[in-house]
């Protein structure tokens, strides 16, 4: 299928609720401010460690820095220090904005910014649910929210015409984070069973394909979420992944039935949107 073709059956697709959009740190990089905030595990800390020392061996670990920071600062220290790195607001790039306008059911965030909750702000039919810290919340993995930041029941998503999942927290409305070593661990032990993953976002996936956006799968982690989030879904799955794919990742499609889509994300979010070009912020 050419990629004119495959672009219209997506566009198609996503207008119709078929396809779960799952967009990854990367997507910053269409947003003409997204450099205000840290866009991938290096850069985050990278800011973390400008402000809090941490051992040399885990100056470009995220997980293991901030539990080190966790560990010997406490955990309110890891949380200002994350509020901080993604208080400043981005404007949502086109890309989200015309993903926001669509009807669908289910969009997964894997990152820590508020940008896809921010597309969303002018609509009152949606709500979030993120995954939250086992070191501050001891009543259950994850916490719901409605569209005005409120803390709701995890039922009230059955009446969201679209659900924000976010597994790794967010900035807003409350500041949760998954970040740490302790965090995944805590989540990475039972999402084999798919205990952490809401029973909401379970029936949404079900008969439904994930395309990623702005998602590497290089490390074991982002490989983990890809993995068992679109666990039970159906259909083929399709990346936008135009950087040359490592060994891991050739590997990882492979099994999951992840098609490559081999353009720039620029150019693809300008194709599926009719948007025109749209040039990638230095």
């Amino acid at each position: 299928m050419s990629d004119d073709m495959l672009i219209d059956t997506l566009r198609a697709e996503l207008a119709a609720g078929r396809v779960v959009p799952f967009l990854g740190p990367g997507l910053l990089a269409l947003c003409a401010d997204g450099s205000a905030v840290p866009a991938s595990p290096l850069e985050l800390v990278g800011v973390m460690t400008k402000k809090v020392s941490v051992p040399h061996k885990l100056k470009n670990k995220l997980p293991g820095a901030a539990q080190y920071i966790e560990n010997f600062k406490h955990r309110k220290t890891l949380k200002n220090l994350m509020d901080t790195a993604y208080a400043p607001a981005v404007t949502p790039s086109p890309l989200h904005a015309w993903l926001a306008a669509q009807p669908l059911p289910l969009i997964v965030t894997t990152w820590y910014d508020d940008v896809m909750g921010a597309a969303l702000a002018s609509r009152s039919d949606w709500g979030r649910i993120q995954g939250v810290s086992q070191a501050e919340h001891r009543d259950g993995w994850t916490h719901a929210f409605a569209a005005d930041g409120s803390r709701v029941e995890a039922g009230a998503a059955e009446a969201w015409t679209t659900l924000l999942y976010q597994p790794t927290g967010a900035v807003a409305p409350a500041g949760n984070y998954i970040v740490s070593d302790s965090d995944y661990v805590e989540v990475l032990t039972e999402i084999d069973i798919q205990t952490p993953i809401p029973e909401r976002v379970q029936q949404l996936r079900s008969e439904r394909s994930f395309l990623f956006l702005g998602c590497r799968f290089d490390d074991q982690l982002a490989r983990s979420w890809a993995r068992q989030i679109s666990k039970r879904s159906a259909g083929r799955h399709y990346a936008v992944l135009p950087e040359e794919p490592t060994k891991n990742e050739l590997r990882f499609m492979e099994e999951y039935g992840i098609e490559r889509i081999e353009l720039p994300l620029a150019e693809f979010a300008a194709r599926l949107t009719g948007a025109g070009a749209i040039a990638e912020p230095a």
